[in-house]
Parts: C-alpha cells; sequence; structure tokens
C-alpha cells in the first residue's frame, strides 16, 4: 500500500517528467554528455527556444550542469548531475512495465485509430 502523502511528494520530479519533450530529452543525457546543437539535431523538430527553456529548467533543478567552452567557436555541453543519473532507475522501471503490461496500451491506441479512420 503506498503512502497517502506520496502525491504530494512525487510532485517535484513530475514537474521534471511531465513536460514535453523531458523524457527524451533525459534519455539523451543519460549517453553522456552533448552539445546544445547535438540534441537539437536528436530532439527534431524541437525548436532552439523549446530546448533551452527545458534545459534551463533541468539545470534550475539541479539535474543538470551546463558547462561553457570558451574559443572559437564557442560553445556548451550539457551533463547529468548525480541527482540527474539517479533518474536512471525510473527509466528503466518504466521500460519494464512496458514490457510486461504495455502491450495492451499500444493495441488499444492502435484499435482507437483504425475506429477513427473507419467513421470518416
Amino acid at each position: 500500500m503506498m503512502d497517502r502523502s506520496c502525491p504530494g511528494t512525487v510532485e517535484p520530479i513530475l514537474e521534471i517528467l511531465d513536460g514535453k519533450w523531458m523524457l527524451l530529452l533525459l534519455f539523451e543525457l543519460f549517453n553522456g554528455n552533448r552539445r546544445f546543437g547535438e540534441l537539437r539535431r536528436k530532439l527534431h523538430p524541437i525548436s532552439p527556444k523549446t530546448l533551452t527553456d527545458r534545459l534551463r529548467l533541468l539545470e534550475e533543478k539541479g539535474i543538470v550542469t551546463r558547462t561553457l567552452y570558451p574559443g572559437v567557436p564557442l560553445h556548451v555541453e550539457y551533463d547529468l548531475t548525480e541527482a540527474g543519473q539517479g533518474l536512471q532507475p525510473i527509466f528503466a522501471a518504466m521500460w519494464t512495465w512496458t514490457q510486461e503490461h504495455g502491450g495492451h496500451l499500444r493495441r488499444e491506441t492502435n484499435e482507437g485509430d483504425s475506429e477513427s479512420e473507419t467513421e470518416m
């Protein structure tokens, strides 16, 4: 049985994981540090503004570090902090759950798409 305070307790992590692009962005950073341009290419069609906003939020929350390398050309790299690396078990648990229980969710989604097309 879950603790009744659980929803309020997990709210900070939900703020991070809930935003559009956040899961994909974090997944990219689990594979090592990335430059801004690399992240943009990997997350296409994310806009530069959205990517910047998401990275700033992750930096404010202590999930990502931003390192500026002076020189020509100037470049910035993003890397997960220890707290950010600590999110990996959550991703692993979501993947495991999807493998064990997610099949019917994909079927329901596909069936819903087929029904919508049939109704047109």
